[in-house]
């Protein structure tokens, strides 16, 4: 948000989109006691920011973005 606001560009958001979840069941013995098992669940958060009229430096700014590991920006065009 503080790069698209820095290269002077309007945008809405952050929208929030609905969260993906993914559960995942394993038994934690590897042959019998079939009802011993764990759960694992992982959730997907994704925000929508829409951005008017990008200039090309905005793009570029989004782009050369460092983020941390388990972040992604994707650009849609």
């Amino acid at each position: 948000m503080e790069t698209v606001k820095r290269s002077g560009a309007q945008f809405f958001g952050p929208i929030p989109l609905p969260t993906e979840k993914k559960k995942y069941t394993v038994n934690r013995s590897t042959f019998v006691h079939k009802d011993a098992r764990d759960q694992y669940e992982m959730r997907v958060h994704k925000r929508l920011v829409d951005i008017i009229e990008p200039s090309a430096q905005t793009i570029e700014a989004l782009t050369t973005l460092s983020l941390p590991s388990g972040v992604d920006v994707e650009i849609k065009m």
